[in-house]
């Protein structure tokens, strides 16, 4: 569930799930990868982790999350989910699913728009 901070800097990703994403090689704090959403688009994402705490990362996405944040109107409260699939052939993809929050009699719960 995204909060303030997610929606208008960078996303906050638990280090339990750095598992799940693109490794980081050597020294490296660092990676680009690619992320494809439920329309098709292709996403460019960087991960980073910090030079400082290797024992306990603190990952974010940075270098595109803003774009895609504004591009699909989220807000405080929406959801954001990312998967990866591995192919036969060894390859990885990733893609990611964004979640409104609910809206019932025309009032939105769970959602505070942040304008772009």
């Amino acid at each position: 569930m995204l909060n303030k901070t997610d929606i208008q800097k960078r996303l906050t990703i638990p280090s339990r799930s750095l598992k799940c994403f693109p490794p980081l090689s050597g020294d490296k704090h660092m990676v680009d990868f690619q992320v494809r959403d439920e329309d098709g688009r292709v996403w460019k994402f960087r991960i980073y982790t910090g030079k400082s705490n290797k024992k306990y990362p603190k990952p974010v996405l940075t270098k595109g999350w803003r774009e895609f944040v504004c591009y699909k109107h989220l807000g405080t409260g929406d959801k954001v989910a990312f998967y990866m699939d591995k192919e036969d052939a060894g390859s990885v993809n990733y893609r990611v699913k964004a979640e409104r929050a609910v809206k019932l009699f025309g009032v939105v719960y769970g959602h505070e728009p942040i304008h772009c």
